[in-house]
């Protein structure tokens, strides 16, 4: 399989098709190499328009869906990132390609091993990564966007604490089977951007719900 030319037509026939048009997005989701970061016995599916298993009956998302989540954050190299929800690093390494820094959170262990191999097995520097829970997780410094890559019914006003001054997060809210993603500015302002359905975070008071993607 010509990975080049699938990951080529994953951006230009899937993404872009989906209204993703900043170049930078396209760029990155271009030169990073998206079947590295996925289960080798996934590789040849890794450019479907699917979500794709990873491990913990959990799931990678959607090119299409990533794209445009990375293009509603309108990101910009000097900006710090909180992503809560590492998963298979795939949109970490993107968002470490856009970004001066990234700080990624997960439950699971392995999924932060994996990612952190992953990495520098492709030079993406400036992440720091760290087994850590959303609900108990303390912000060592102020970021400008925290993206959470699971959804919740309601976003807790903790979050709001680990903002910089006109800072965002990014959210998916609701539940199967309407689910909005959306960016809040304020614990009661917000946009939202398109529809979607990703798996729910886990809640403290449910330990079997899933988590990231």
């Amino acid at each position: 399989m010509n990975f080049d030319k699938a990951r080529h037509n994953m951006v230009t026939q899937q993404v872009r098709s989906w209204e993703v048009l900043n170049k930078d997005i396209l760029n990155a989701m271009l030169n990073v190499q998206r079947e590295e970061f996925v289960p080798v016995s996934q590789r040849k599916l890794a450019f479907a328009d699917m979500p794709l298993p990873i491990g913990h009956d959990q799931y990678m998302m959607k090119p299409v869906v990533e794209g445009r989540l990375l293009q509603s954050l309108e990101l910009k190299p000097d900006q710090r990132v909180l992503e809560v929800g590492t998963g298979s690093g795939y949109l970490t390494a993107l968002l470490a390609t856009l970004t001066d820094h990234v700080h990624t959170i997960d439950i699971h262990q392995d999924f932060v091993d994996a990612t952190r191999q992953k990495l520098s097995d492709q030079g993406i520097e400036e992440v720091t990564l760290e087994q850590a829970d959303f609900f108990d997780f303390k912000a060592p410094v102020k970021y400008d966007h925290v993206i959470l890559t699971g959804s919740l019914k309601k976003l807790p006003g903790f979050v709001f604490n680990w903002l910089k001054e006109n800072g965002q997060v990014f959210v998916i809210i609701g539940e199967d089977p309407v689910m909005e993603a959306r960016i809040y500015t304020a614990p009661d302002k917000y946009t939202t951007y398109f529809d979607t359905m990703v798996a729910p975070l886990i809640q403290p008071q449910d330990d079997n719900q899933p988590f990231n993607l």
